[in-house]
């Protein structure tokens, strides 16, 4: 059979694709829509197919255009069709001038052939998002595997980073394009790695903003681990800001007694849980807060509530499209790359890191459903390398609490002289056109506009 979607546009022959208006999308009045159909199974090139919808906004200056310029969004997970208007239209005028942008839902996402793993709602809980360590964890995690071989249906075995990569080249060949720019930021770092090391000859500009480690032994599982450091390379931003604000929130005067405050407030939680707050519950409100600063009162309004034992407000709910997006995502990881079993002892692996990171409490190395996959991965994770055209830019915030700097590192060392680094001096996740950094911004733009590389391998953008 033939998996669909509802139609967002025209469909597209093998090659080619038929544009029209973006079905119930509030987006910018010029993007249109069309879907991709490409092989379920790489494997039987000429077997099933499923529907990757995807979206552009032409350039207005077709005079200047020097081709596509792929936006590539996060995740695993994160839904791109709409990101040439939420995204695209963010760019300097000079580049939407040379580009046609160009979004797309990745396979099993939105309207991209949508999987859903049946979650029960209590393991779409954003506090348990991650595993935070808590005694039901390993049922859990053999829970919510479970649910997704039992109801994700046929695409289950064919969601992987590799795929996706080669769905882009697919698209790249029905937009008629011989070579592809793209931005990849977070996750879509890696897509992007693996595109560029897959087909390196059909890519022109690259930019990776926010960028996951390589390391293809881990994979997924590297980049939860990086978690630890990241959330302590970024969390005495969030201490420095409190303690200014010691009067409001009484968290503490300096940035150290508001780290204590909060280790100390989420002990106690553990030990002594609340009905509206617990000791996971500010752990994972620490972890979303560090993403960017405007999180920082939420944090802070929470902590003392802690502190002051006060009700607490009520946790953000999940947002819309939810199972959809944590479906992705565990598919992602599990079918990448191996993961230890259920007997490995992620106890000794939480307690170590716990002692080294407390921030996280271990989360970062705890047992997630990939731990009971019954599959092995269908193929070897990719092995970037330095083969291939010197035409990729990272840009990379020095405390990114998801993707941190030292990830970063590692992925401009595998590319070796194929790319260079910009390092913002900033925190969050997200640099080009995020933080406000007008040196980085300005970095990223002339590579895109006229080429230019940064005037050094690694250069370093101070505080905006």
């Amino acid at each position: 059979m033939t998996f669909t979607t509802a139609p967002v546009a025209g469909v597209a022959a093998e090659t080619g694709l038929a544009w029209g208006p973006c079905a119930d999308m509030a987006v910018d009045p010029r993007q249109e829509c069309a879907t991709l159909r490409v092989p379920l199974d790489y494997r039987h090139p000429r077997g099933e197919r499923i529907d990757l919808a995807v979206s552009r906004i032409s350039t207005a200056r077709p005079g200047m255009r020097r081709g596509v310029l792929l936006l590539i969004p996060g995740g695993p997970g994160n839904a791109g069709l709409a990101r040439p208007t939420t995204h695209g239209l963010k760019l300097p005028p000079e580049v939407q001038d040379r580009y046609d942008l160009v979004g797309f839902d990745p396979r099993g996402v939105g309207r991209s052939t949508p999987i859903s793993c049946g979650f029960e709602q209590r393991d779409l809980d954003p506090v348990v998002f991650q595993p935070w360590p808590e005694p039901t964890g390993a049922e859990r995690a053999r829970r919510m595997a479970d649910a997704c071989v039992r109801n994700a249906g046929p695409l289950l075995r064919h969601i992987t980073t590799r795929d996706e990569a080669r769905d882009i080249d697919r698209l790249r060949q029905a937009l008629g394009e011989s070579r592809l720019s793209y931005w990849g930021v977070s996750y879509g770092t890696y897509v992007g790695a693996v595109h560029a090391t897959m087909f390196p000859g059909r890519t022109d500009r690259v930019v990776l903003d926010s960028n996951d480690d390589p390391d293809p032994r881990l994979v997924a599982r590297g980049w939860s681990a990086n978690f630890a450091v990241g959330a302590e390379d970024r969390f005495p931003d969030f201490a420095a800001w409190a303690a200014t604000r010691d009067d409001e929130f009484g968290l503490g005067a300096t940035p150290g007694a508001v780290r204590d405050t909060y280790l100390r407030l989420t002990a106690d939680l553990d030990r002594q849980p609340r009905p509206d707050l617990t000791g996971n519950t500010l752990r994972a409100l620490m972890f979303d807060t560090l993403y960017a600063d405007p999180g920082f009162p939420q944090l802070a309004v929470f902590l003392r509530a802690a502190n002051a034992g006060t009700p607490a407000p009520p946790v953000p709910a999940a947002p819309p499209g939810f199972d959809n997006l944590v479906s992705v995502q565990t598919v992602t990881a599990c079918n990448d790359v191996a993961w230890p079993g259920p007997t490995h002892d992620y106890a000794a692996d939480v307690a170590r890191d716990r002692a080294a990171h407390p921030l996280t409490a271990g989360m970062p190395v705890n047992i997630r459903p990939c731990a009971f996959w019954p599959y092995r991965p269908s193929e070897s994770p990719t092995r970037v390398t330095a083969q291939g055209p010197r035409n990729i830019v990272l840009i990379q915030n020095r405390r990114d609490p998801a993707t941190p700097l030292s990830g970063a590192k590692r992925l401009l060392e595998a590319f070796g002289p194929r790319a260079g680094m910009v390092i913002t001096e900033s925190g969050g996740h997200n640099a080009y056109l995020a933080n406000g950094n007008a040196c980085g911004d300005r970095a990223v733009t002339a590579f895109l506009v006229d080429g230019t590389r940064p005037r050094a391998r690694v250069v370093t953008c101070g505080a905006a």
